[in-house]
């Protein structure tokens, strides 16, 4: 253990008066171990040790340095360690790991004496969520209820707060309605834990009644819609943030765009990138990785790679995105390209770009490179493949031909296959006229995903194709039976930066007549221009 500069120090009640103000700015200073022992040493001597309030800073700079070992040692040879002094530890340790320790800590604190206050019990419940331990939660609660703090703004927040990360959505509404005070932070709160558990339709009506909003208030139900496959409204209620003249910071827009990626929206993923341009935002890598795949995704890879080569600093998240992108654009070996580039700039790959570097391969039918690739994972870089690596080397060796190659490796992986795989299979199955292996593959997939359609439409193609019609009907005839239906696709179209979904037999939402009016005059015109039909 790290143990701190520990002299003799004079016992002098007037260290607080002597406390040289540039020692603060030194403290903010201070970058490595040796600067703080150097501190350190200048305080204790002058009794500046005493000052829990400079303790208190200097602990803090220990903790934000990594050294949490050296700041509890000058925390334990405190003189007299107040509550400030046991407050500014309890805060510092869950974020050095130390949850557990900060719950002792607060425990320790009440059996010294001390009362905690409205920032103790906030600082306590932060370390009861990150060790996800509900019940210990529960008895911060109790503490904070005998001590008379459970309505106080900052405990009752942070009380919400915590149910909410413990899934206890109706002991957080219970004392929510209970309070029933005007604090947005509290408001936010109860909104931000309905959004992440799914629970859309609550948060939209607590949000909507809200006696006073924040951006916090509207992120929190952009990025519940975006999270939970409701792009659409998320985009509703983020351009409505505009309106109101709310501006949006990183996180908001890193939720819309998540909403745009979802939707195909280029338009709209256009539009905050001239945002950020325009308000000289900060271009924070985070969210230009989620910019490049919100064009990629969109169809812009163009725009994309011009994000992506506008980076000054790029992370293995931005090059594995760009590589992602190229793949799904069928531009597989600019991707493998992008892959030479990342190595030469000495990041170390990790299973996500593996998994962008084989689906190019797969897209472009590289197979020999695909090989070399997933071989090379264990070999070169340590990264035992996944389930996700494994079903891109399937799939490319199943959309290349090589079925027995394709089934031996999914006899040979470590777990079991899932029906990306078993799908990628029969897909193949398809392509190639292998029925043996098709039944095989649609046999899991019954298991895995019996509400699936495509699977025996797929196989009774195969039938089909092969001249096997008797075969084909059985599929089709214990598809009826089995009362399988085949799901309608659906299609999209962005047009005055709204993006429109159409489905089959889906009339509620399009005005059919105004559609089937102009598919009419435009098929007259085709017609129109072939000239008269021959007679014969």
């Amino acid at each position: 253990m790290l143990r701190p500069f520990l002299p003799k120090s004079p016992s002098s009640s007037s260290a607080a008066s002597s406390r040289p103000p540039s020692l603060l700015s030194s403290l903010r200073q201070c970058g490595d171990l040796k600067r703080l022992r150097q501190t350190h040493g200048f305080m204790v001597p002058r009794g500046l040790d005493h000052d829990n309030v400079l303790l208190g800073r200097f602990i803090g700079r220990c903790f934000s340095l990594g050294l949490s070992d050296y700041a509890m040692a000058v925390f334990d040879h405190a003189a007299h360690p107040d509550l400030y002094l046991y407050n500014s530890v309890v805060r510092a340790l869950p974020d050095a790991g130390s949850a557990e320790r900060a719950v002792r800590l607060f425990d320790g604190m009440q059996a010294s004496g001390l009362r905690p206050d409205s920032y103790s019990f906030p600082f306590a419940l932060r370390a009861a969520i990150q060790l996800s331990a509900i019940d210990v939660g529960r008895q911060i609660h109790c503490q904070s209820v005998g001590i008379g703090l459970e309505s106080d703004a900052h405990v009752a927040t942070a009380l919400v707060r915590m149910y909410c990360s413990g899934g206890c959505l109706s002991d957080a509404r219970k004392l929510f309605d209970v309070l029933n005070c005007g604090s947005v932070a509290l408001w936010n709160a109860i909104i931000t834990g309905y959004a992440k558990a799914g629970c859309l339709e609550s948060a939209r009506e607590l949000f909507e009644r809200m006696p006073e909003r924040n951006l916090i208030s509207w992120t929190a139900v952009i990025g519940g819609y975006a999270q939970w496959d409701r792009p659409s409204d998320a985009i509703e209620v983020f351009k409505r943030m505009l309106l109101e003249g709310i501006e949006p910071d990183e996180v908001s827009m890193l939720a819309a765009l998540s909403a745009c990626t979802q939707l195909g929206s280029l338009a709209l993923g256009e539009w905050i990138d001239s945002y950020i341009n325009k308000r000289g935002l900060n271009r924070t890598v985070q969210l230009n990785n989620a910019l490049i795949d919100t064009f990629a995704k969109s169809g812009s890879i163009g725009k994309a790679l011009q994000v992506f080569e506008g980076m000054t600093g790029k992370s293995v998240v931005s090059w594995t995105t760009i590589i992602a992108g190229l793949a799904m654009h069928g531009r597989g070996r600019e991707a493998l390209e992008m892959f030479s580039r990342m190595e030469r700039a000495k990041l170390k790959p990790n299973e996500i770009t593996f998994t962008a570097v084989l689906s190019a391969c797969s897209h472009s039918g590289m197979v020999k490179l695909g090989r070399g690739f997933f071989a090379m994972m264990p070999s070169r870089y340590g990264i035992d493949p996944k389930i996700e690596q494994y079903g891109c080397m399937i799939d490319l060796l199943g959309r290349r031909g090589y079925l027995q190659d394709a089934e031996q490796l999914v006899k040979g992986m470590p777990f079991e296959a899932n029906a990306a795989i078993w799908g990628s299979l029969l897909a193949a199955s398809n392509i190639y006229g292998d029925p043996d292996l098709g039944e095989q593959a649609l046999q899991q997939l019954i298991h895995l995903e019996p509400e699936n359609s495509g699977n025996f439409s797929l196989l009774s193609n195969i039938y089909a194709g092969l001249g096997r019609w008797n075969e084909s009907r059985s599929i089709r005839k214990a598809m009826r039976m089995t009362g399988t239906e085949k799901m309608p696709g659906k299609s999209s179209i962005e047009l005055n930066d709204k993006v429109h979904e159409f489905a089959a037999d889906d009339l509620s939402n399009h005005p059919a007549d105004v559609i089937n009016e102009v598919l009419h005059t435009i098929n007259g015109q085709m017609r129109a221009d072939e000239g008269p039909e021959e007679i014969v």
